[in-house]
């Protein structure tokens, strides 16, 4: 079949061999999608450095620079829900790749007369584009990594992809630092650096689009879905009504204000930094210290959760309060030790994203492409807290902004409160399940089939009449 006839989506209603992922056969696709969170960990890590050195060359307070942080974030509550929701429910997975992608490369370009304009809000508008491109992108990656495989694994695939992107996030600060503005700190040469930057970032993402188009890819549809939670409670409860789905609920609260306490702490490091006495130079590579510490705890997390007691619910609650308990210390200490103690808090930031988002899906059933979007829409957070951050570091200081994000972990609180108290045995039960770890027999999944009473197809390509053709 040439490459222009093939056909690439699925309807949604259509049961796939996905259904039977095994842990073998998910990882070559779940590579794929690493690679796609490795990119938006650098545009994310590069942002909050330059969010710094924009204040500098272009002569704006700490108030104003938010708005690169809240062009970005302000595409994460439009996209997901709109536009990139309806893309992945209509056409897949993979389209909705190589249309994140697409809207990313051009987002990209952007930056090179914005940055000949020496314009702020051009910076603000580009930044814009490419938070729609990275909110579609996302809108797909992170649902898929959450439910392609055996989904006893859920929590340690997202963790995993996300502490690859968190290296991208350790990476563009020591960039930024050591090449971009390496000689040309806080200068017109330095925006110039920036530009080349995101040419470059626009053309390896030209190049994954074509990856993706060519790439062999399984398709997850919220029929898969359906009939895989249907093997994992026995057949013994029905997903319900979307309006009944209260832990996604309370997930997508929880997601808003962590993400946006995340970001607000991320955003104005450098400058509680350069409040306890570094320079920008230096208090841009502790912003990388505290990434790289940040992606490694990520790797770390994922380990521990292969191991029975260590339950994600009961981690993500560990970490969460812990953040609470070293943002306050923080607050109220001065110099280096308030530098190692916000390090701290970074650290433990590193599995409450994947981990709110994975427990959140827990249980969707059909409802899981929504849920999904629901949750990239969360990340929007990071568009409300750091301007009310930045405000009370351009008129008190960084270490009392701190108080913002830490009212962002407290409100959060509440989802691992509810899951651990009230879902705790639908947790369990999924976290416990042996569902896809071992392959089926042939003789299973023809019964399996049969008690569907659909079709099941080999691969995206092979499914009959629901597919769409893109020619």
């Amino acid at each position: 079949m040439g490459l222009y006839k093939r056909k690439i989506t699925v309807e949604d209603s259509a049961i796939t061999s996905a259904v039977h992922l095994t842990l073998r056969q998910s990882l070559l696709p779940n590579a794929l999608v690493t690679i796609l969170f490795f990119l938006w960990g650098f545009a994310y890590g590069l942002l909050d450095t330059l969010n710094s050195h924009f204040q500098t060359t272009l002569n704006i307070s700490a108030t104003e620079s938010s708005g690169l942080q809240a062009s970005y974030f302000a595409a994460y509550f439009i996209c997901p829900l709109t536009i990139s929701g309806w893309i992945v429910r209509k056409y897949g997975f993979r389209v909705t790749f190589m249309a994140g992608l697409a809207v990313l490369a051009v987002g990209c370009l952007l930056f090179w007369p914005s940055g000949v304009k020496r314009s702020f809000g051009g910076f603000c508008g580009s930044m814009f584009v490419v938070g729609a491109g990275l909110s579609t992108l996302e809108t797909a990656a992170d649902p898929f990594l959450a439910i392609c495989g055996p989904p006893k694994y859920s929590e340690i695939r997202l963790n995993l992809g996300q502490a690859v992107q968190g290296v991208g996030t350790f990476v563009a600060p020591l960039l930024a630092s050591r090449v971009f503005f390496a000689n040309t700190v806080d200068t017109d040469a330095g925006l110039k650096n920036v530009q080349w930057t995101y040419l470059g970032v626009a053309c390896f993402v030209a190049l994954l689009v074509i990856l993706f188009w060519l790439a062999p890819f399984p398709e997850i549809t919220d029929a898969d879905q359906e009939a895989l939670e249907s093997q994992i409670v026995d057949g013994n409860e029905n997903t319900g009504p979307f309006k009944k789905q209260y832990n996604l609920f309370l997930g997508v609260w929880s997601q808003f204000c962590y993400v946006g306490a995340q970001v607000a702490v991320a955003g104005y490091f450098i400058n509680f930094c350069k409040e306890a006495g570094k320079t920008s130079a230096e208090s841009s590579d502790l912003l990388a210290v505290a990434q790289g510490l940040y992606a490694f705890m990520r790797f770390v997390c994922s380990g521990l959760m292969m191991l029975p007691a260590f339950k994600p619910r009961y981690m993500l609650t560990v970490f969460l309060s812990l953040c609470v308990v070293f943002t306050v210390a923080a607050i109220t200490t001065h110099g280096h030790t308030s530098i190692a103690i916000l390090i701290l808090v970074l650290c433990f930031e590193s599995c409450c994203f994947a981990t709110i988002f994975t427990l959140a899906l827990r249980g969707l059933g059909r409802h899981t492409k929504l849920g999904g979007s629901m949750l990239v829409a969360a990340i929007s957070g990071g568009m409300v807290f750091p301007p009310m951050t930045g405000a009370v570091v351009t008129r008190v200081n960084a270490h009392t902004a701190m108080a913002i994000p830490m009212m962002g972990y407290i409100l959060a609180m509440i989802f691992p409160i509810y899951v651990n108290i009230y879902k705790k045995d639908s947790m369990d039960l999924h976290r416990n399940t042996e569902v896809n770890v071992k392959v089926p027999s042939a003789k299973e999944l023809e019964l399996e089939g049969g008690a569907h009473g659909k079709p099941t197809a080999a691969n995206v390509e092979a499914v009959e009449p629901r597919e769409t053709e893109i020619s």
